[in-house]
């Protein structure tokens, strides 16, 4: 599992969208850091796992346009 450190104004969903190539990753990025569950936006410096993800099962079953 890789680390990402966080930039001021960081979110659950900007670090799914940009690090893990889709927000729909949110659920699986807030699992992989459970002591971060209660923060909405992240102040600089904080280091979080970034799990690893599986994107063949939703490329199958969603539009391309989706996938963005």
């Amino acid at each position: 599992m890789k680390e990402y450190v966080t930039k001021l104004g960081d979110t659950f969903e900007s670090i799914s969208y940009y690090e893990l190539g889709s927000h729909k990753y949110i659920e699986e990025l807030i699992n992989a850091n459970r002591d971060h569950l209660e923060t909405f936006i992240f102040k600089a410096g904080k280091v979080l796992k970034i799990p690893e993800v599986s994107t063949s099962e939703i490329s199958k079953t969603l539009p391309p346009w989706r996938l963005l």
